[in-house]
């Protein structure tokens, strides 16, 4: 099967030789090898949609790390989630702009189409489409009178497609599920989980806060039957042990959760998620994290989460597929040294190409995060992995 290549958006691939895994890293049994990096480049930071309308107003002038604000148009940036589109192309989801609602009402939410072509490093943004709500689905008041959807409305961390075309995405500040049209139309009112309460949403509601603030909706997964959806919380939810993530079911036939969850818990709970999908029926493939970047990285890894639970402790059962900061690179792909590491705060996309390749990317939090070049703001970058052994995915996954 030939994969699709990556992607670079005019300037091209540097970066400072890694340092081995860290102490601590130890494999387990189970556990995969070292992934080998077979594809890199990047999407410059300072891109931007063309003739789009000026953001970062509410930021001041800054300079972040070399970058003055405000900005001259939507910056293409903080790509949050990944859909492959199985035509060399991918979408990649932008979340809600500059980290909360204070700063993010002149973000657009918007969805883009990118095609990234490995062998040249060059990744060409082909367009996309902005969110809105024209048919008035969301019950409480937004930022824009032309119901363009912005980041002080929504944190959208997570997106799939189904067999219609339309996507659902996840948010934070729900934390809710989101069904828009194949142009980014909303298509029916938020849809909330009960017993779980963001503070954006608390304020909205009147109601107690269950969850801390941006740790909502971070993974989405679709089931590979395409019947049910998976959201993952990035943060504990009131009262369940520090760490424990709920995975909670939702039927798209019935639009509604089944009441049926999991529970996926982080190495500590200082980590955080990033992404997940469906591998087959019982297993996922989750990105953990801690929060340090660049040489403060100490954990950045892509785990293997089975529901089947087969050591009965009521826990996803976790193996270890990729340490992304300890990643083999024996032809210095990119001009790199022969260890490579991806070493940024968020990481928030992961995509099966086939049953032994993922693409990875970046949310770069533009112009916040410099993991790559201390005060230089992080590229948008896109990197390909291949496993060390199979995966023995279900056949729809890679669909």
């Amino acid at each position: 099967m030939r994969r699709p290549s990556l992607l670079l958006g005019a300037t091209v691939l540097t970066l400072a030789l890694a340092s081995p895994a860290t102490a601590g890293n130890s494999p387990h049994e189970g556990d995969f090898g070292r992934a080998t990096l077979t594809g890199f480049a990047s999407l410059p930071a300072e891109t931007f949609v063309p003739d789009s309308e000026p953001s970062g107003a509410h930021l001041g002038t800054g300079p972040f790390n070399g970058v003055a604000a405000p900005f001259p148009g939507q910056p293409v940036q903080g790509f949050s989630g990944i859909v492959n589109r199985h035509d060399g192309t991918f979408d990649v989801l932008s979340d809600n702009g500059y980290g909360n609602q204070a700063n993010s009402a002149d973000f657009l939410l918007r969805v883009h189409r990118v095609a990234p072509d490995t062998a040249t490093g060059a990744l060409r943004v082909l367009g996309g489409f902005g969110l809105s709500d024209p048919d008035r689905h969301v019950p409480f008041p937004l930022t824009r009178a032309d119901r363009r959807l912005t980041g002080a409305d929504f944190d959208v961390e997570s997106i799939v497609r189904v067999a219609d075309g339309t996507y659902w995405m996840g948010d934070e500040f729900g934390p809710y599920l989101l069904h828009f049209s194949a142009d980014g139309r909303l298509l029916q009112a938020p849809v909330p989980l009960e017993g779980v309460r963001a503070p954006e949403s608390a304020v909205r509601t009147g109601e107690q806060a269950t969850l801390g603030s941006s740790k909502g909706f971070e993974g989405l997964v679709r089931s590979v039957d395409g019947r049910r959806l998976y959201p993952l919380l990035e943060g504990t939810v009131t009262g369940d042990t520090p760490g424990d993530l709920r995975f909670s079911e939702f039927d798209l036939r019935r639009g509604a959760y089944t009441g049926k969850r999991f529970t996926y818990r982080l190495q500590s709970p200082a980590h955080a998620i990033g992404d997940a999908i469906a591998v087959d029926r019982h297993r996922f493939l989750v990105i953990e994290r801690d929060g340090g970047q660049g040489d403060a990285a100490k954990f950045k890894r892509i785990y293997l989460a089975d529901t089947r639970d087969r050591d009965d402790d009521g826990l996803l059962d976790k193996t270890l597929v990729a340490d992304l900061l300890d990643i083999a690179n024996p032809k210095g792909v990119g001009g790199f040294g022969e260890t490579f590491r991806f070493p940024f705060t968020t990481i928030e996309d992961v995509v099966l190409l086939d049953d032994r390749t993922l693409a990875v990317l970046n949310d770069n939090n533009f112009p916040f995060s410099s993991g790559r070049t201390p005060g230089k703001a992080d590229d948008n970058e896109f990197i390909t992995l291949r496993l060390s052994r199979a995966l023995h995915a279900d056949p729809r996954a890679l669909r």
